[in-house]
């Protein structure tokens, strides 16, 4: 089986492609990506094709969609706050992008796995939330991946092409970059513990969030792959835990073993105050899913952290030795 992963040098997609190329019944996997939030690097020692490339060049997914078996559709414009900034944008890429990658794979009749949000779910309160629900996005970025997900839907019902959305719930892991603006929490979290530097909360810190490891979330997506598996609905991919953030610090500060500096700032527009999947769907579809308790992630993903080099702080001065031969 020959698998394209859009986004593919990106964090999830990264992590995907490392995943899939360890499976035996894959023989090729090509990451597209246009690096514009993904890195070469991230690829680094896995079995996979780079095409750096836009999924807003029809031409150029339909020569790539032509040669594979099955498409996974991670590449988005991330983040809510950048979809504040420039909701164009990020409506040309979630949304028109998605289209594009629906028509190559229509015309060529190639299986596709896609990447919604939870964030769809927006201000509709109901705790946990299940795939029944109605949708009410409090961002651009929210209503741009419910477009995402509504047209693979489509895609699927229109077309007969079989189709499966999922709705991702705060991923986290190793290759999840932070040190910048629109960073997601975990890494942002790390990166300021490890720096000795403030840690940022918007509003009180009590907003809850249901935290998925990124090596439970690949393992769902090849399997989904490799089976073929098809839903006429998105299905929700997480378990069930309700994390406050504020708590969140105070376990990666136990792990790095270093104070949290908390500094609270104003709650930021379009942030969901609580977040909760129901796994149900999930479950029954995927029946021999393990979950990675949220201790046992953080701690791989700190671990992680402190293999880059701007987290490796230098030998001291006095431990410093000079031999004279």
């Amino acid at each position: 089986m020959n698998v394209l992963v859009t986004g593919g040098a990106g964090f999830i997609g990264a992590n995907l492609c490392r995943e899939l190329a360890s499976r035996p019944n894959v023989n090729k996997v090509i990451a597209l990506d246009d690096l514009s939030t993904g890195f070469a690097a991230n690829l680094a020692g896995v079995d996979a094709e780079l095409i750096v490339g836009s999924i807003l060049d029809p031409d150029l997914l339909d020569d790539i969609v032509s040669g594979v078996d099955a498409v996974v559709h991670l590449a988005a414009r991330p983040s809510v706050p950048r979809s504040l900034a420039d909701p164009l944008a990020s409506h040309n890429v979630n949304a028109n992008g998605t289209v594009y990658v629906l028509e190559a794979c229509r015309q060529h009749r190639v299986p596709v796995v896609a990447a919604s949000s939870s964030s769809v779910y927006g201000a509709v309160p109901v705790l946990p939330k299940h795939e029944e629900l109605p949708t009410r996005p409090m961002s651009p970025y929210a209503a741009s991946k419910l477009a995402t997900e509504s047209y693979v839907l489509a895609y699927g019902a229109s077309f007969g092409l079989p189709v499966l959305a999922f709705r991702f719930f705060n991923v986290y892991g190793p290759l999840q970059s932070a040190g910048h603006a629109y960073a997601a929490v975990v890494p942002a979290f790390i990166d300021a513990l490890l720096r000795g530097t403030p840690v940022r909360i918007f509003g009180d810190g009590l907003q809850t969030r249901d935290f998925t490891y990124i090596g439970t979330v690949v393992r769902v997506l090849a399997d989904a792959v490799l089976r073929k598996v098809t839903c006429p609905g998105p299905v929700n991919l997480a378990f069930g835990t309700r994390v406050p953030v504020v708590d969140l610090t105070r376990q990666l500060a136990d792990i790095i073993g270093s104070p949290a500096d908390i500094r609270h700032e104003a709650a930021r527009p379009g942030d969901v105050r609580h977040s909760q999947a129901s796994g149900d769907l999930l479950r029954e579809l995927f029946p021999d899913v393990a979950q990675v308790p949220l201790e046992q992630g953080l701690a791989e993903t700190v671990r992680w952290f402190r293999t880059l080099p701007e987290y490796q702080a230098p030998v001291p001065a006095e431990r410093l030795t000079v031999e004279v031969g």
